[in-house]
């Protein structure tokens, strides 16, 4: 489990194939901050841009660690198989402070930035989110993107699926890969655990009275 806030930027350093057809997958190196590693071991859990991975090798002189990562989360995620900046969050410890929701790292859909812009002395990123993830969103409430826990300030659905309106801080967007993103963008989203369970309790409510 994770909160969503964000632990440290990292960089995807070198991709390796980890076969030569298509389903499979490739081995990551993944460039950290300085200290960074000290804490960690082979086999923890670290969300890259909120896809939660599993450390299979780590090389504390490059301060670096791999992760194997399958054709099925390829497919499903954004930003993992190209060199690049990628938010980091170490899993969540039972004494730790729940800072931003519960994140499961478990990717729902990729969206599309629709817009980013400096509005006063905070941006406005605006999703526009898969159809089927309209329902999970709600004015006021928590999504994931990339990895980091954020507020819902607009929802709008639109022909093409559903549109989010985000207000980012500078410490965001200074602290996080964020700030690189740009129109046309994919990003992961995580939707929020408990919208999830309120979805299935009215629905499966529906088809008993039904």
């Amino acid at each position: 489990m994770f909160t969503g806030i964000i632990t440290g930027v990292g960089r995807i350093a070198a991709i390796d194939d980890l076969g030569s057809s298509l389903q499979h997958g490739k081995r990551l190196a993944i460039e950290t901050p300085a200290g960074y590693l000290d804490d960690v071991g082979l086999g923890d859990s670290i969300a890259i841009n909120g896809a939660c991975m599993t450390v299979t090798s780590l090389e504390p002189a490059t301060r670096r660690f791999t992760i194997d990562v399958s054709a099925e989360s390829l497919s499903k995620t954004a930003g993992l198989g190209e060199p690049g900046p990628v938010n980091l969050e170490k899993a969540l410890r039972a004494h730790d402070r729940l800072g931003g929701h519960i994140v499961s790292g478990h990717v729902d859909g990729v969206g599309r930035v629709a817009k980013m812009a400096q509005v006063g002395e905070s941006w406005e990123l605006r999703i526009l989110a898969p159809r089927e993830l309209g329902k999970y969103l709600a004015y006021k409430g928590s999504i994931t993107v990339n990895g980091v826990s954020l507020t819902v300030n607009t929802v709008e659905d639109v022909a093409q699926g559903t549109e989010i309106s985000i207000n980012l801080i500078p410490h965001t967007v200074q602290n996080t890969s964020l700030g690189a993103l740009r129109e046309g963008s994919p990003v992961n989203l995580e939707i929020d655990t408990v919208a999830r369970y309120v979805e299935r309790m009215l629905s499966a409510g529906m088809k008993a009275a039904a």
